[in-house]
């Protein structure tokens, strides 16, 4: 077929006339598309490629099952489940577009960070982290993400966020031991992938539910939704930056209060220790003031209680004089 495809294209080269559109039996398909011919098949039998052409004992596919087989390939690179990109191309089959879509997901997947990738040598690597190679923090460091190794070439290595490797250095050069700079890094990278999947979820409830109604979204709620990623794109990190600022100064002034003092000493058992309330008085509270008040009428209402019994103690102390 392959030669069939060639021998059309010399016959239009010859005569003037635009190409014929390319043809392929489903082994040049497979190796165009980079899929397997077991997995065209399986697209087929799931609905997600049309069904070739049938010529004699022959079947056929052209250059729209090829750009399909591409379209998947990039969906499913991004994530999206064989039964998701099904509903995507039957909506765009059925005339409701896809580019709005596709806009939104290259959106969503762009880069979060105006940093850039760079390498580094081995040669280099061991000289930044004590002079010495270190296997098991190698390791370490591609399993974490921090390094990525480059094909072909075993001394060199892709660095996907040289400020995360910089910061690395630098706690080494203060002392912190290679175990214990990868250990905080997996205890930190979990909460922060909390924190990235509680700010999807707000923004999701509060912001994108409208451009999410139908599924998948229309041409125009999807293009709608790619700018509103573009203007909240910055905002989870200036977040968490202002936040990070207040929480350091907060605590790192009673740090280093606590390790500055002459004598040091454990909390006393006649100090203030925390108290935890129960659930059903937290939700009703939430119900009366709301969650944002919770904390303040707490605070409120102890008081009082605590400036009500001193008033009663006075009364009685009065009383006992009289």
């Amino acid at each position: 077929m392959g030669a069939v495809v060639s021998e059309q294209s010399a016959q239009s080269a010859g005569g003037g006339q635009p190409p014929s559109p390319a043809e392929y039996r489903i082994e040049d398909l497979a190796h165009h598309s980079g899929a397997t011919v077991r997995t065209i098949r399986a697209y087929q039998d799931r609905g997600l490629l049309p069904r070739p052409e049938r010529r004699g004992r022959s079947n056929v596919y052209g250059d729209t099952h090829l750009a399909r087989l591409r379209q998947i390939a990039d969906l499913l690179d991004r994530g999206y489940t064989l039964a998701s990109i099904k509903e995507l191309l039957e909506a765009w089959d059925a005339g409701r577009g896809l580019g709005g879509v596709l806009g939104l997901v290259a959106e969503v997947d762009g880069p979060w960070t105006d940093e850039e990738a760079d390498r580094i040598s081995r040669e280099e690597l061991d000289a930044t982290f004590g002079g010495k190679p270190d296997e098991e923090a190698i390791r370490e460091a591609i399993e974490l993400g921090v390094l990525e190794p480059i094909a072909d070439r075993e001394d060199e290595f892709l660095v996907p966020s040289p400020q995360e490797l910089a910061v690395a250095a630098e706690l080494y050069a203060a002392g912190v031991p290679l175990s214990a700079i990868s250990g905080h890094l997996r205890e930190l990278r979990g909460q922060v992938e909390h924190i990235a999947s509680r700010f999807l979820e707000f923004t999701t409830e509060h912001v994108f539910a409208r451009y999410l109604e139908h599924r998948p979204p229309t041409d125009a709620d999807a293009a709608a939704a790619a700018t509103m990623v573009r203007r909240l794109r910055p905002l989870a990190q200036q977040t968490v930056d202002a936040e990070l600022a207040r929480a350091m100064r907060l605590f790192a002034t009673r740090h280093l209060q606590h390790h500055l003092s002459a004598d040091p000493v454990p909390v006393r058992d006649d100090e203030p220790r925390p108290v935890t309330l129960p659930s059903g008085t937290i939700r009703a509270v939430q119900q009366l003031v709301g969650a944002e008040n919770v904390a303040a009428f707490i605070t409120a209402a102890a008081e009082r209680e605590v400036q009500t019994r001193t008033l009663d103690a006075l009364t009685a102390s009065a009383d006992e004089v009289r």
